[in-house]
């Protein structure tokens, strides 16, 4: 076993971050309060090319504050792929709405356009495609389909900062998009999020939503409705600011790592690592492998004996349908027959060490390790 452990994430974090923190600690107050969060939200609108960006404590109060900007509520149903974390879901009960979990593609893992669209009914009010470890689905098949049935589309692109479709970056694909900053992510700022829009209305609600609903009628605390409190500190935007002005340096660090580990387990059959359509940069927040379903161990078996080796790893998400969490619901005993490439998927898929201080050098123990317990050559 390796004396250090190879961590599965973690940032990159230079003196610039430390000076610009530094400096919102001494001065972000009084008058100069929000001068973080003004620079942090325009740098940003410019680095996706939308009109508008908000600043905010998580993802998840990013998809919250979007699902109610948007009107869905009581009654609604939100369709959602059946791989991808819970933070991406929970909001969707947050509003009182109904998850409709459906199946991925087997090569981008993300949501699959044709399951969507077969899970559409009369109550289907909103779809929130992932964009799993980095990549994105068949945007334009997906928004096509959106159009067709006036559904609202949440872009959900926690992972994927500074991924590509067709030449736009991930975050500006749907109506809204929502982005994470937690600290296992590509860009930090250690908890946060980011919701992005090009939609004036639904900005302005979140900017209300988001402050306990204060009124613009020029009372001050005077409130229009019951809402919430999810601000980020000027702390984190400035920690913010200095990561996405190394976004580009952040995200071929992160290209670099997958790179390596294609050089080295890409003879070898029995792995499928993350895919990239030819119209698609995929950042690959997360470096991914799918084992053969022909080896004798799960991911959870997998994950312990990379352990044992000094390798920390994550198992790939088990579908949402199979979580406890979602046992209520209706039809979900049947949800494995429905979303077959998830559930095929799901109990061979770990997630390899991609954080910002990985190496050549641990890439290729780790992809040596890993050969030397599960690989054969093709």
């Amino acid at each position: 076993m390796q004396k250090t452990q190879i961590n599965v994430s973690g940032p990159s974090i230079t003196q610039k971050e430390i000076d610009y923190v530094a400096d919102a600690v001494k001065n972000a107050w009084y008058s100069n309060a929000n001068i973080y969060h003004e620079k942090f939200e325009t740098a940003f609108a410019n680095y996706i090319g939308v009109e508008y960006a908000m600043a905010l404590p998580s993802c998840t109060s990013a998809i919250h504050l979007a699902l109610v900007a948007a009107g869905v509520g009581a009654g609604d149903e939100v369709i959602i792929p059946d791989i991808t974390w819970i933070a991406s879901a929970a909001p969707i009960s947050y509003v009182g709405a109904t998850p409709v979990f459906v199946d991925i593609e087997p090569d981008s893992w993300c949501i699959s356009a044709e399951a969507f669209k077969a899970a559409i009914t009369p109550r289907t009010k909103a779809v929130i495609p992932v964009n799993l470890y980095g990549n994105i689905p068949e945007m334009e098949d997906i928004l096509k389909v959106a159009k067709e049935y006036g559904i609202f589309v949440l872009e959900d692109a926690a992972e994927s900062i500074g991924s590509e479709y067709k030449g736009r970056k991930s975050g500006s694909l749907g109506d809204v998009g929502v982005f994470s900053f937690h600290g296992s992510k590509t860009m930090t700022t250690g908890e946060g999020g980011m919701l992005v829009t090009d939609n004036k209305e639904i900005y302005e609600k979140s900017l209300a939503l988001r402050d306990h609903g204060r009124s613009q009628c020029g009372k001050m605390f005077w409130n229009d409705t019951v809402a919430f409190k999810y601000k980020m500190s000027s702390m984190q935007a400035a920690l913010g600011l200095a990561q996405l002005e190394r976004i580009d340096e952040l995200i071929e660090k992160k290209r670099q790592i997958f790179v390596w580990y294609q050089k080295y387990l890409g003879d070898f059959k029995g792995f499928q690592l993350n895919s990239e359509a030819a119209y698609i940069k995929n950042t690959y927040w997360m470096v991914t492998v799918i084992l053969d379903s022909s080896i004798s161990f799960q991911k959870e078996e997998i994950i312990r004996l990379l352990q044992e080796k000094g390798i920390n790893t994550r198992p790939f998400f088990y579908p949402l349908s199979s979580l406890p969490a979602y046992k209520h619901l209706a039809d979900i005993n049947t949800a494995s027959e429905k979303n077959v490439v998830a559930y095929k998927l799901s109990p061979y898929g770990i997630n390899l060490p991609c954080g910002m201080d990985m190496t050549e050098e641990k890439v290729k123990y780790v992809s040596k390790e890993l050969i030397n317990e599960f690989g054969f050559r093709d």
